[in-house]
């Protein structure tokens, strides 16, 4: 998601840890135990690179068919091929992410959750390198005539956002008081529901959304809100190792078009300066 100052997912009320799924890429070893991937990278469980996310946040990440997919999957999975190892991926409460516990604790290797990099989260976590440039956006019901957080103020309408966003930082830096809601899923059915009457969230999950006719028919966007946030992937303070490898793949999907193919896939067409 994008955001200004905090970010990401769910609210303090979640569950721990879910279902355990699973992402392939490239060659794996079995075993249990922590070990080592190529190049020396130290990985928590042998054979495999873990991720941290919580689900589901298309088209970042989300489950289909019984598989995880989306953008950062497949980003990570470029990771994993060249650690030699498969991602396994672990769903997760989203506050675990701002503390690193999970990282702390030994459970994920990184987290991959279309996270906003903040001066706040760097506290407790590495960031790599900025993947994506995200915006937030409003998106709200037809039938509400709201077409910016202005117009949404002025006629006294709900506002609704995903909790621990930096979705939900903004709107309450802009004097708003925002439903929050525990996933993206339960943003979507606020809407549709009409416990809120717009919603603020990142610009690509509305772009997911409204590739649903019965949403497109149902819900307007209205104004794109340029926060000057970048989503990046976080390891342990210090796994510099790890921190390196992640960098490497993606500058090497940036160079070899990689980048782009997964962007236009899983996001849509790439942004004009990128194009």
């Amino acid at each position: 998601m994008t955001r200004t100052a905090h970010r990401i997912r769910t609210s303090a009320t979640a569950t721990a840890a879910a279902a355990v799924l699973f992402a392939v890429a490239g060659c794996s070893s079995s075993g249990g135990g922590s070990g080592e991937a190529a190049g020396g990278v130290p990985v928590v469980k042998k054979g495999k690179l873990t991720t941290c996310t919580h689900l589901p946040y298309p088209p970042f990440q989300s489950e289909q068919n019984g598989k995880v997919v989306g953008f950062d999957v497949s980003l990570i999975d470029l990771v994993a091929k060249n650690l030699k190892v498969e991602q396994k991926i672990l769903d997760t409460p989203f506050e675990n992410f701002k503390t690193g516990a999970f990282l702390n604790s030994g459970q994920c290797d990184l987290a991959a959750a279309g996270m906003t990099i903040t001066d706040e989260r760097k506290k407790n976590v590495d960031f790599s390198m900025p993947y994506f440039d995200a915006t937030q956006a409003l998106l709200a019901t037809k039938k509400s005539g709201v077409t910016s957080l202005a117009d949404l103020k002025a006629k006294g309408k709900k506002l609704g956002a995903q909790a621990e966003t930096t979705g939900e930082s903004y709107a309450k830096g802009q004097g708003f008081n925002p439903v929050a809601f525990e996933s993206s899923d339960a943003v979507l059915n606020g809407l549709r529901t009409g416990q809120v009457d717009a919603v603020i969230i990142d610009y690509p999950v509305v772009q997911g959304w409204l590739k649903n006719k019965a949403n497109a028919d149902e819900f307007a966007l209205g104004e794109n809100i340029s926060t000057g946030e970048q989503y990046g992937f976080s390891v342990k303070k210090g796994n510099t190792k790890l921190l390196d490898a992640i960098n490497k793949a993606i500058t090497d999907a940036k160079a070899d078009g990689t980048y782009n193919k997964l962007y236009e896939e899983w996001i849509g067409p790439l942004p004009k300066a990128h194009s």
